[in-house]
């Protein structure tokens, strides 16, 4: 494909409401690439490594700041990469034409985004909910806590590879009604921790079958960084609330128009 500029403007817009918000990511730019023409193999394969590219420097930010609880991290990953490489696995032996592949990676992109935003809109009230069951018997038990996290994982990690949605608003979600006494920012710092190697793996899987475009994914690079950077300054000093709610309706648009 060509250089479009309009690309790289796309990347800044998402880096900034990443850097804003903390969410957005996949949910965002998946269906932006659909709306620029891209299929929809391209755009997962393509949006994955972006997302464990631009996440890489999260991580780095959040370990120094000590919001990564490594153990949980080692939970989820013990899931989400098996359900990955599984994932990429059925897909590549899917014996079809590439259309039927796009159009169950459009419809599952739906469905993943109406979630997100379902996700993204009753968050606090999710919150509130979990801490409400603080003392319910499954926190306190840590095999059954750990069973449950490796189960969440193995539910992002298929979901995150057939529509590179997931890995942020869905996992934080789940987390906080797993670990409800955890920080807000140990949650969210923990989930970008889980979301590189599981972005990663199923990013290089789509890759080695042909779903990827260098090309798009440095033009969304040099749009991202520098707007991952200036809305990290920003955050904070804009209505968190009155962003968050507008990208959920936004997203739940897109979901309903994909599906029906």
């Amino acid at each position: 494909m060509d250089f479009q500029i309009g690309l790289v403007i796309a990347g800044l817009v998402v880096g900034f409401v990443v850097g804003l918000t903390g969410v957005g990511g996949g949910s965002l730019m998946t269906p932006i690439l659909l709306w620029f023409g891209i299929p929809p193999t391209t755009a997962v394969g393509t949006d994955l490594l972006y997302a464990a590219f631009t996440k890489m420097g999260g991580v780095f930010v959040h370990h120094k700041k000590g919001n990564i609880n490594w153990k949980i991290t080692g939970w989820l990953t013990l899931g989400s990469v098996p359900a990955a490489l599984l994932t990429l696995w059925i897909l590549n032996s899917i014996k079809t034409d590439i259309s039927t592949i796009n159009a169950v990676i459009k419809y599952s992109l739906g469905w993943a985004l109406l979630f997100t935003s379902v996700a993204i809109l009753f968050k606090k009230r999710l919150l509130a909910l979990s801490q409400k069951h603080a003392g319910d018997r499954f926190h306190n038990e840590s095999h059954t806590q750990n069973m449950l996290t490796i189960g969440i994982g193995v539910l992002l990690g298929a979901t995150v590879t057939l529509t590179s949605i997931g890995a942020g608003a869905l996992g934080t979600v789940t987390l906080f009604f797993l670990y409800p006494l955890l920080p807000t920012p140990r949650l969210v710092g923990t989930e970008i921790a889980h979301a590189v190697p599981l972005t990663l793996v199923a990013g290089i899987g789509h890759a080695s079958m042909g779903n990827l475009d260098l090309l798009l994914l440095g033009q969304l690079l040099l749009g991202s960084l520098p707007g991952i950077y200036i809305g990290s300054m920003l955050s904070g000093k804009v209505p968190d609330l009155l962003l968050r709610n507008a990208i959920a309706v936004m997203l739940f648009m897109v979901g309903y128009k994909l599906i029906f």
